[in-house]
Formats: structure tokens, sequence, C-alpha cells
């Protein structure tokens, strides 16, 4: 459900409606092949989005050439996720065609928010990692940098999240029914990708070592799929490009004519797995091999595909880190480094030290995690299976880093084995992040904290070995998709009062500062907010059927579902607010509607369980006549880009509290402070630096520092304790434990709760009171109205330095070396 207003925005090539309307009607009949008698709003949606790509096209190519005939740098962006959500709206907006495109559609009687909302949201990703990807790509491009996206054209996505009597269950994302009007196949773009087999050394007559040549026995091919990226007004328009997996003969017909009709495929499945599904389950080892196999699948793939591209235009691959910035976004292409080295030492004849000198200048690293399982390592055995080449590769890499790092003389024993790429007690394992962090000239972390964090932590012995080389670059969002095309309303709004400027420029939004403490203004800003919590309220009511009141204060914490983002301490501290209203009627309760949205992994059980809990308490809370609606909780299935983009506008307060010191930064932070939220939050990514921009009196801080969880963690902690000696969350706890939500099994929670009396390694009853009570703090300021409206203004006005077009220039000019 979106909203009819729109913000126009004037390029120089804008059509009338008219043109549009005769533009559409031939797209309809030449491209999808259908007459307006018999199309479906499918098909006016192709329809129009071929059109708007065409005009996309023109400005795709005038880039290409003109990054050719003045030998840009590019930059190669490589990421195993793309969030981009929904294309068609975010290109309109981007290329000022949104009213004239409505009017001429209008004028041949399609509805354009009717078929709008029929545009899938593209499976590519799962969470932040995937969404930051599109706002980088998306920024690129309006910042005039030319770029490419790699990655991986999934079939079926993640998955598609449905709740099933409070369950979470997985199905296949379909987003790919229709065909996906706005790609390019380019069969010619393939690439072979080999997999298992051995190693042959090439010796001279002298018995010296020439070169290795790697045998596989399996092949594969890698097809680009093209998708151009417009910049905002069409500045420059970029290229993602996808890969998906082919075999190399789509049938063997020996043994189907054999009648091993299953046999003759087993190829052609294998292949088609590579791209089907983003992140199978790892907790088994067919799933770890596939996931590996894909990621050396799209980055071998792309790295081809840079190489041929570098040796075309300047036929020297010595040159490559002059004109080839390539990005490791995050650790799943960190196979990336070894495989250049391959491409450079066994295909095109460098020897090791120059191989290696280049790969270094070339490659830089974003690291976005500190979790163990997000860092990822491969057991040796079946990397070495799978890439036996890359193993040698990787033995030789940690040979020369191992040798830099004991001529120093200043490490000791155990700090070589953490700088080793080897972990060797227990199981041995090929340590990617160490891989990426000694192949890249360039590691950034992604907030102030995260990045000192690296310094202090997973990453501190690389640090003392490289001490140049760790380097801040935190996140940011792009404006045109998260306030201009997805708060309509409010971009509007702005627009009246202090100009148009900022949509060029987000951080002139902070005009709107002194705005806060004027009456009309707030009351103004208050409509927008109603009208955008209107828009959320109808969509719950008719996806799921529940009615919201939109004057109700919209508490919203809508993410991946992980115990670190402490999804558990939100519902524990609903509970508490359920048993007080329900135990003093008496007093002036703020109503209040808490909503949770996000999908957990397939194989993580407790995040699961956490999903069953929303809905069970959801259940019980909003059933309960004495609760007389002053406290709602709604859990909205399959959260993803296009549902943000409804939330984020619609939220009164933004839930932010992850355990300090395990989230890296958060966009959805400021998204919703983009959008008129106020967080409340720990101090934890970039929360920090929110506080420092939006300052005190305006955001809402609690629980533990990063050291205290520390020292809590180090030092002894007795959460039992912790957990007595608070009555309200003793009877949440309680009340779990016992079956009160889980009637049905009354044991179901035990084990969730045991883990917080036992551990409570997310500090969630650490930080419970301190929570609690700021969430008391929150209802005070939100009943006092022009206070909590000027102090939402403040966020909007003073959260413009937190877009990612700030983020790339900073890139741009410290870590890639490209004009900006």
């Amino acid at each position: 459900m979106t909203s009819a207003m729109t913000i126009e925005v004037p390029v120089l090539d804008n059509p009338d409606p008219k043109t549009l309307a005769e533009e559409v009607l031939l797209s309809l009949k030449y491209r999808v092949g259908k007459d307006t008698t018999v199309a479906t709003p499918y098909d006016w949606l192709t329809a129009s989005i071929k059109v708007v790509r065409d005009r996309i096209v023109d400005h795709w190519m005038q880039a290409t050439k003109e990054a050719y005939a003045q030998q840009e740098k590019r930059v190669y962006y490589l990421s195993l996720e793309f969030l981009i959500g929904r294309l068609m709206r975010d290109a309109f907006s981007n290329l000022g065609l949104m009213e004239s495109m409505r009017e001429a559609l209008s004028s041949l009687g399609v509805d354009l928010d009717l078929i709008a909302g029929l545009e899938p949201d593209a499976a590519l990703g799962n969470g932040g990692l995937g969404r930051l990807a599109a706002c980088f790509m998306e920024s690129m491009a309006t910042v005039d940098i030319p770029a490419h996206g790699y990655g991986i054209r999934y079939v079926n996505g993640m998955f598609r999240q449905e709740i099933h009597d409070g369950w979470q269950v997985e199905l296949p994302e379909t987003w790919l029914d229709h065909g996906n009007p706005w790609e390019f196949e380019r069969r010619e773009r393939s690439f072979e990708v080999g997999f298992g087999g051995s190693v042959e050394s090439i010796t001279s007559k002298d018995g010296r070592l020439e070169r290795h040549v790697w045998k596989p026995t399996e092949h594969v091919l890698a097809v680009a799929y093209d998708t151009p990226v417009a910049g905002w007004r069409a500045n420059r328009v970029n290229t993602l490009r996808l890969w998906s997996g082919m075999p190399i003969d789509p049938i063997l017909l020996d043994k189907f004519n054999a009648g091993d009709h299953i046999g003759a495929l087993a190829e052609s499945n294998k292949a088609d797995a590579l791209s089907r599904v983003l992140y199978p389950a790892d907790s088994h080892v067919a799933g770890q091999e596939l996931r590996l196999r894909q990621e050396y699948f799209f980055s071998t793939a792309s790295l081809q595909d840079i190489v041929q591209r570098h040796l075309s235009q300047y036929g020297d691959l010595r040159s490559l880190p002059d004109k080839a910035a390539i990005h490791l976004n995050d650790t799943h292409p960190a196979i990336a480094v070894a495989e250049l080295m391959r491409l450079l030492m066994d295909v095109h004849g460098m020897d090791f030290d120059l191989a290696w000198d280049v790969t270094k200048r070339t490659f830089a690293y974003t690291n976005h995690t500190l979790l163990p399982e997000a860092l990822e390592s491969w057991p040796v055995p079946l990397f070495e299976r799978l890439l036996p080449r890359h193993m040698q590769i990787v033995y030789a890499i940690n040979a020369q880093v191992l040798l830099e790092a004991r001529a120093t003389g200043k490490f000791s024993g155990d700090q070589i084995a953490r700088i080793s790429l080897i972990q060797e007690n227990g199981d041995r394992r090929v340590r990617m992040g160490n891989l990426a962090f000694v192949g890249s000239h360039s590691i950034n972390g992604v907030s102030a904290l995260h990045t000192d964090l690296m310094k202090e932590t997973v990453f501190a012995d690389l640090h003392k070995l490289y001490p140049e080389r760790i380097n801040n670059k935190t996140n940011g969002i792009t404006p045109r998709r998260w306030l201009i095309q997805c708060n309509p309303g409010l971009t509007a709004l702005a627009r009246d009062a202090i100009g148009d400027r900022f949509m060029d420029d987000i951080e002139a939004i902070r005009g709107l500062d002194p705005l806060a403490d004027d009456a009309a203004f707030r009351e103004k800003f208050a409509a927008v907010k109603r009208e955008n919590k209107a828009r959320l309220a109808n969509l719950v009511a008719h996806r799921l059927g529940i009615k919201l009141d939109p004057s109700a204060l919209f508490d919203i914490q809508i993410k991946r579902i992980h115990e670190y983002k402490r999804q558990l301490l939100n519902i524990l501290e609903a509970i508490a607010l359920y048993d007080q209203i329900r135990s003093h009627p008496e007093r002036d309760w703020m109503p209040r509607v808490k909503f949770f949205g996000g999908k957990a992994a397939p194989s993580y059980h407790n995040a699961k369980l956490i999903i069953k809990l929303a809905n069970d308490v959801a259940k019980v809370i909003n059933r309960d006549p004495a609760v007389r609606g002053l406290l709602k909780v709604v859990f909205v299935p399959n959260y993803n880009v296009s549902l943000a983009e409804v939330m984020m506008p619609a939220a009164d307060l933004s839930e932010q509290i992850s355990t300090a010191g395990m989230e890296a930064s958060g966009t959805g932070n400021m998204k919703f402070a983009l959008n008129g939220a106020l967080t409340i939050g720990t101090l934890d990514g970039a929360n920090v630096e929110i506080k420092e921009h939006v300052g005190d009196d305006n955001i809402f801080i609690f629980g533990l520092t990063t050291a205290e969880v520390a020292d809590r963690r180090n030092n002894g902690y007795d959460p039992r304790s912790v957990i007595e000696a608070s009555p309200e969350l003793s009877q949440a706890v309680s009340a779990i434990s016992s079956g009160v939500f889980s009637p049905d099994d009354p044991n179901r929670y035990r084990d969730l709760m045991n883990g917080l009396y036992q551990s409570d390694w997310f500090m969630v009853a650490a930080d419970f009171d301190s929570y609690a009570a700021c969430q008391r703090e929150v209802d005070a300021v939100w009943r006092n109205s022009p206070d909590w409206y000027a102090r939402a203004i403040r966020n909007v006005a003073r959260v413009g330095w937190f877009s990612s077009d700030r983020t790339i220039r900073q890139y741009a000019k410290e870590i890639w070396n490209v004009p900006v």
C-alpha cells in the first residue's frame, strides 16, 4: 500500500505524458507481445519498466563510452548480497519521471501505484550487508564514480517467510516468476569455473619450476546478467553484473538415452544450485561445500571479467592497481585474493612477488562484523579438495606473512598463530578474514566503535603487523530511497520549508533544525507522521487482520532475528509492561504498538524460537480485554525492503538495542532517524555517532557500554541474581518459563529462559532494568507532544551526514584513489 504523493525531479530529457503513453503502448505491443484488450497488470508493469529502461540505457552507454575514452579508474564491488528491493519507483524518481508516468498510465486506464505494487523485491540479499551494497551502488552512480557491482543472480533468494501458528516457515522466493524486465542477459560474457582435480607442476629442462597448472575435474559456466543502476538525476549509470550458474553440457545424452534420466541432468543440477539459494544452511557438510562453491564461483567469474576488460584496454596487468579498485564487501569474496594470485601467476606468468604486490594494491576489504561465524573459515580438507591450487597459494601467502611477522621480533608464538591464515588448533581451517586482511591495502570498519574494536580484538595482531591498513568509514544510506521516495510527505514538507537543495545535498536538511521550535511546523510534521502511520495501520489490517490506532506510539524493531540484536529484551519488556497495565489499570498509560519483523536463519534454533515467542506473546496481549487496547504486539512477516519503506516513515520509536560491542554499525538506525523517529538504543555501532550528531536530548540511551559488557564476561557475572533482584524481569521470565504464553506446550521456552539464568551472554538480564526505565522515559516525552515532535525534527535535520554519498566520497578519496 503506497502513498499517491510523489516528488517530481526535473531532468533535461523529461518527456511529456502523451509521449510516454505512446511509448508504453509500443512497449506493450512489441516488447510484451500484447494489446490493451488482453494485457494483465503484470504486462503493463513490464511495458512501463521497459520504457524507463530504454531511457536509462542511453545514459548507461554514454557513461560506459566515457569511462573507456577517458581511461578512468573503475571500482569493482564484490558482494554476495545486493538487497536492491523494487526498482521501478526508484528509477522513476531518480530520472524525474514519476508524475509524467503517472499521468501517462492514467490516460491508458492504468494505476501506477497498483502495478508498482506488483513488482517483486529482488531476492538478492538478506540484511544490512546487502542493503548497504545497494545504497553504495546508487551513490557511486550519483557522485559520478564508474563502477561495477558483482554478485550472484539468485533464483530463489534466501527464503520467503510465512508465519504458521507463530512459527517461521521458509518458502522459496519466486521473484523471477514473471522474468526480470530490468536485466540484460549477456551469454557472450560467460566464464568457465572449475572445481576439484589436481595441480601439475611444470618445470624447465634444468628442473626449475616454471608454473603450476590446475586441472579441475568439474566445470560450469558463469553467465552474466546486467542491470543498469541509475544515480540521482541520471548523472551516471553503472552496472550491476550478476552471475548465473549454467552447465557446460546441459544434458548428457548418452546417459539419457541409456535410461538414466536423472543422471543425465546431474551436471545441470549442480550448476543450477550455484545460483539457486542465498546462504544455504552450513550446519552440514553439503551446505558448507555449496557455500564455498558459490563464493568461488562468483569471485572467479568477476575477476576473469575484470582482467579481460583491463587487458583489452591496457594490455598489461602490472597496471591493474592503477585502473581497478576491487572491493571485498565482507569476507564472502575473500577467496578472490587467492584467485587473483592464481590468474596473475598461472595464467599470465607473473612471479609470486610481483603478483602479490599487484594483488595487495588492487584489493580493499570492508569488515562488517566481529561475530566469529561471520568471519568465515573453511576446513582445510574441504578447501583443498574443491580448490587445490588455491590451497597451495594460501600456504605460500601464509609463509610470506609469517616470515614478515617473525622478522619484526614483536610477536609471541600465540600471536603468530593468530596471524596465520591457517587455524591449527583442533580441526585445521582456512581463515578467510585473515586472507582478506593480508591481501588488501585497506581494511575498514563501518563505525568508529567497530573500527576500534577491530584493532583491539579480532584483528589486533594483524593490526600490530600492518598498523597503517585499518581505517574507519562509517556507513551511510541513500536519501533518495530512504527519504525522497519512501516518505514523499516529509520530503514535500521540507521542500516547502527550506527549498530543495537538500535533495541534491542531504546535509542541507540541517535547515530544518530551527523549525523544531516552530509550533506550526511541528503540527505539519506531526500530520505527515500520522498519515504515514495510517498507511502502515492499513497494511497491517489488510495483511494480518489486526486493527491499530495510528495515534498510539509506534515502537518498531525490524531487522534480522539474532540473539545479539536482542529482540528477546524487547519482548520481555513488552511482557513487563503488559503486567503493569493489568496490575495498575488506574494509571494513565500511553497507548503503544510494538512491531517486530525479520527473518531467522533456517538453522538458527533460538532465533526461530524468539519469533514464535513474539507471536505467542502477541496472541495473549492482543486478546486480553483488560489491556483495553493500550498495548498491542505485531509481528509483520517477510520483512523486506518494500516493507521497510512503509514501516520506517511510520515509526515513532526506533529500537536499536543490540548488546554493546556486537553491532558493527547498523543502517536501520539512520533510516529511522532520517524519517523522524527517535532512537532508543545502546552505545553500540553507529548509535554512538548518531548520538553525537543529534545530541543527548534527542536520543534515548540505556544499558552497559562495550567495556562494561567485556568486564562482566571476563570477570564473572551472575545473571540469576540480577533476574531475582528485578521484580518485573523475574515475573516476565517466570511467565514465559511456566507456559503462560504457550499453554499448548508449557516447556517450549524453558531452555531459552534457562540460558538467561545460566549465562546471559547477550546481557539481556543485565540491561533489562535500564531498558525498562528508559522506556518509561519514552512514555513521558511522548506524553508531551510538542516536545516529542521537536526532538523528532532535530533528528531529521541532524542526520544528513549519514548519507552513503558521504561514505562513498570517503572511500573514493581515502581507499580507492578515484576522483570524486
